[in-house]
């Protein structure tokens, strides 16, 4: 099983189109599925939604370019799953601390929402990279959406895991689930989620890694 499509992945029609288009309006933009940031043998695995169209899609770096990366990467930092510095760009020469970065669908969707067929099609590389984690002891996923993904790559029964912001799940491999609203500038301008809640789940994660 592969851990990345292809630049060219032809799985759902309507991201291909949508690919198409920008890649079109914007040749000198990444436009492809965005390959997960940091290394195979890290702990950590922080799992989003999908490349936002001026962020990942454009710089090809997950959390990238927008405001979501702004706080994922400054709280990174702060806990010291990061090095250097964030500065919205993929040379930046920001590199990750035992900590990898990936998101459950790998190309950007229309309106930033991916379709559950989209979903489905891409978990095939999430379960990959999952799988291929062999010392993977913790998973952070950014919302609802991303949780379902996270399960299914599993095999757990969403039933089984409910999310809720700040919630720690055991899973019975010894993976442990941390689930936390999605660091969108939605949420962050609505106060769904402020930068103490963010802080404190990756403190947590911090602690558990730690231990």
């Amino acid at each position: 099983m592969t851990l990345d499509p292809g630049r060219d992945c032809p799985l759902c029609p309507r991201l291909v189109d949508f690919r198409t288009t920008q890649r079109a309006a914007h040749p000198d933009w990444h436009n492809a599925p965005v390959p997960a940031f940091g290394t195979l043998d890290s702990r950590l695995l922080i799992v989003g939604l999908a490349p936002g169209l001026q962020g990942a899609n454009r710089t090809g770096r997950p959390f990238t370019g927008d405001w979501a990366g702004d706080l994922l990467y400054a709280t990174l930092l702060k806990f010291h799953f990061a090095r250097g510095r964030y500065d919205e760009r993929a040379d930046d020469g920001l590199t990750l601390v035992d900590c990898r970065i990936s998101n459950a669908a790998r190309c950007v969707p229309p309106a930033n929402k991916p379709l559950p067929v989209e979903l489905n099609a891409c978990n095939q590389f999430l379960k990959a990279e999952i799988a291929a984690m062999r010392r993977l002891k913790a998973i952070m996923i950014l919302g609802l959406v991303s949780h379902g993904a996270v399960l299914n790559a599993l095999g757990q029964r969403k039933s089984a895991v409910k999310f809720e912001h700040g919630a720690i799940h055991k899973l019975p491999n010894g993976i442990t689930l941390h689930n936390s609203y999605h660091c969108s500038r939605y949420n962050t301008n609505t106060g769904r989620l402020t930068t103490p809640m963010f802080e404190r789940v990756v403190a947590d994660l911090r602690d558990e890694l730690d231990k």
